[in-house]
């Protein structure tokens, strides 16, 4: 997947989608919370090809979730360890950089497959 510079991914919404402080979304990202304030201020934009590719994966988590969920329960079924997730929480998975299985179980949850 290519997301150009270009691309339009809004910190502020995902930060706030996920319910997560610019300390903890900046460790998420492996970023400084100082670097998510810049963004967030727009005085920089994430650059880096595979800092964008996360963002886009937690933008993708953020609008799949608003649609399973409101968002107290988003911010439960992500801070929520999981049998699904081995024990661990959404967030846990995305910190160790595994989007996909939280994307999956949302999927799963939109459709009406879910657990």
């Amino acid at each position: 997947m290519s997301i150009s510079v270009g691309t339009r991914l809004d910190p502020i919404a995902i930060r706030q989608g996920l319910a997560l402080s610019q300390e903890r979304l900046g460790a998420l990202l492996r970023v400084s919370p100082k670097t998510v304030s810049r963004w967030e201020r727009a005085e920089r934009r994430p650059t880096d090809e595979a800092l964008l590719r996360k963002m886009a994966k937690l933008q993708e988590i953020v609008d799949l979730g608003s649609r399973v969920y409101q968002p107290d329960g988003l911010r439960e079924f992500l801070s929520t360890p999981l049998p699904l997730f081995g024990g661990r929480s959404g967030l846990d998975l995305i910190g160790l950089g595994e989007f996909e299985p939280v994307i999956a179980a949302l999927a799963a949850d939109f459709e009406g497959t879910g657990f």
